[in-house]
């Protein structure tokens, strides 16, 4: 356990869509993340398709972690989280699922344990498949201001001011990894919520 009983964090989860044609849309914002903590922490993907993603194991400050991919599409991605979260029996709250939200101004971060899934299909399929008290951390996208845009929003590719915003977030967010892993949750909150 980590400090003050929180659980420490065993699996993160990025949330996008498979192949190329996705990789640098706003959706995979989950992705990215994942993608830059097996960069900074020596990880290397591979396909697991018992898992139906592609995963692999980092090691930070003394942790140990799982970061997995889904490839089954964003709205079928409870099954891939919840096969790797029962074969290696990782409880609920270890988990950390990173997603892109709308809600936020483009890089702002919110990191919180539970809650609904605001719509978006990544997390509401997870939640379909094992219980919602995972935590999240939600990398703003910004919203397009009307909701009928949203799909096509999510689906393209940030402008350049946007897609460094969210990569500058990112980077803050991977900073604070170790903290998180270790169930420092209020400090890494302190640091991810600020504006610095």
């Amino acid at each position: 356990m980590g400090s003050k009983g929180s659980p420490n964090i065993e699996l993160v989860v990025g949330l996008g869509n498979p192949g190329s044609q996705y990789e640098d849309t706003r959706h995979n914002a989950g992705f990215w993340f994942v993608d830059l903590l097996a960069q900074r922490f020596g990880g290397s993907f591979k396909p697991e398709s018992r898992f139906h993603g592609v995963a692999c194991r980092i090691r930070v400050a003394g942790s140990e972690c799982w970061l997995l991919k889904p490839s089954t599409f964003m709205n079928r991605s409870g099954q891939s989280v919840s096969s790797l979260a029962r074969y290696y029996k990782i409880p609920v709250e270890n988990i950390l699922v990173a997603h892109d939200e709308l809600d936020l101004p483009a890089g702002e971060l919110r990191l919180k344990k539970g809650g609904g899934h605001a719509g978006h299909n990544g997390l509401r399929d997870i939640m379909s498949a094992m219980d919602g008290g995972f935590y999240r951390l939600r990398v703003g996208i910004d919203h397009p201001g009307d909701r009928n845009r949203v799909s096509d929003y999510v689906l393209s590719r940030p402008s350049r001011a946007d897609h460094e915003s969210i990569c500058v977030g990112l980077e803050r967010a991977a900073d604070s990894i170790p903290l998180i892993l270790s169930g420092e949750f209020q400090k890494a909150m302190n640091t991810l919520h600020s504006k610095s």
